[in-house]
């Protein structure tokens, strides 16, 4: 098996030169206030890049440019943060739900068998070794696609729609664009959510929309102290230059305004598992009458000590948000939502044509249609149950659509999705 780059300096040498070089010469052709500017950004850029690239003691370049780094486990960004500055890891969960559904005999232990499973493009190149956390580097261009080099990885946007006559509901139906087909409860303190989640790469009009499929634990107002966890899989252009379907994470402790960011894009998510890099690339997805492909998240809280943990796959518990991190979702959550979001910019002065899950409507069913299956939630006994009072909503049925169901294999599940731009939806 080829292996990849093990030096920190080595990966990345082919392209970094180039783009410099690139840079440069434009840089000589511009007036001097304009020069000034652009060498204040690159210097920005630079320093922005040495803050959330930590010092790797290996580094693997994975089959679609990535390149991913091998941190040692005490010096990960989570660490930066202010209220984490004394923070004693954790190196496993104190308790894990009761009820948990596993597949044949595997538990979750901190571990995944690779050579069996290789859930991410990287694994087939290399793995981490024990002690460290892979990341994926962020470089130079990822940066300069955004709008502001500190707003990379944070949402730009309030991104969330509350169902109607929720708690946490806010004015506008379809805030910013963003549109929704989901399932969700509330009425209840949760402790965790679960789902099965169908895995598609669906296409992105343009470069600054996305489409993702995630869970929401969320408690809180939009009033700015929403707490939010979320994870799922996404195709974001412009947060990782292409078109793959990536695992994220995404937090905030005040409704998306100063606080949290995708992946380990700022500090707060601490990672425990060197076999799952965040925002790394899914492999295989799911094809159109073809083999299906499914991801298992699991988010709950530690009854004792309140951090709230994740689990990937049926046997990786990936890391944790300190309680330390959150005011609302230090009690409980009061919302749990599973489905898919996009972000509709209007291109041509019409819907866009980005897909939601698989891009094709939830009539189609199993093979055709993206799914959620095996939803539940915690309860306060930490139990894993059955979700109660499961709604659904979509802001624009000819959009992108929901339909929920119940049965033995999959319990409670639902499909969704759709393509956007069509007759119906202009």
């Amino acid at each position: 098996m080829a292996k990849g780059s093990h030096s920190r300096h080595a990966s990345g040498q082919v392209w970094r030169p180039l783009l410099i070089s690139l840079l440069l010469v434009s840089f000589h052709f511009l007036p001097v206030s304009s020069r000034f500017f652009t060498s204040m950004k690159l210097a920005r850029t630079r320093k922005h890049l040495r803050r959330l690239n930590k010092p790797a003691i290996q580094s693997i370049t994975s089959p679609d440019g990535d390149i991913i780094d091998c941190v040692l486990l005490a010096h990960q960004p989570a660490l930066d943060h202010p209220k984490l500055k004394n923070h004693k890891i954790e190196m496993e969960p104190p308790i894990l739900p009761a009820g948990l559904r596993r597949k044949g005999t595997v538990e979750i232990d901190g571990k995944m068998d690779l050579s069996m499973f290789k859930p991410q493009l990287w694994h087939h190149i290399d793995k981490c070794p024990a002690g460290t956390v892979p990341i994926r580097r962020t470089t130079e261009s990822d940066l300069l696609r955004a709008e502001k080099i500190t707003h990379y990885g944070k949402k730009k946007h309030r991104p969330f729609y509350a169902p109607p006559k929720s708690p946490l509901i806010h004015n506008t139906l379809n805030e910013n664009g963003h549109q929704h087909a989901i399932a969700y409860v509330e009425g209840d303190k949760y402790y965790g959510a679960k789902a099965v989640i169908n895995v598609w790469g669906p296409s992105i009009e343009v470069p600054n929309e996305f489409s993702l499929s995630q869970l929401w634990v969320l408690a809180g107002s939009f009033e700015g102290d929403l707490n939010s966890i979320e994870a799922g899989w996404q195709v974001s252009p412009d947060l990782y230059g292409d078109n793959n379907t990536r695992l994220f994470t995404y937090w905030t402790s005040d409704a998306y305004q100063a606080t949290g960011c995708y992946n380990l894009l700022c500090s707060g998510f601490i990672q425990i598992s060197d076999q799952i890099a965040l925002g790394a690339t899914i492999s295989p997805v799911s094809g159109y009458d073809n083999k299906q492909f499914d991801i298992d998240i699991l988010i709950w809280k530690d009854p004792r000590a309140g951090n709230w943990w994740m689990s990937f796959g049926q046997n990786c518990v990936l890391g944790y948000w300190p309680a330390a991190l959150f005011s609302n979702l230090a009690e409980a959550a009061t919302m749990v939502e599973w489905g898919g979001e996009i972000v509709n910019s209007q291109p041509g002065s019409r819907h866009t044509s980005t897909q939601m899950g698989s891009g094709h409507f939830p009539s189609e069913g199993f093979g055709r249609a993206s799914y959620f299956s095996n939803l539940q939630v915690v309860d306060s006994s930490n139990n894993l149950q059955a979700p109660g009072n499961l709604n659904t909503f979509s802001e624009n049925s000819a959009c992108y659509d929901v339909e929920d169901g119940y049965n033995s294999e999959w319990g409670y599940y639902f499909y969704y999705g759709g393509p956007g731009y069509n007759d119906g939806c202009r």
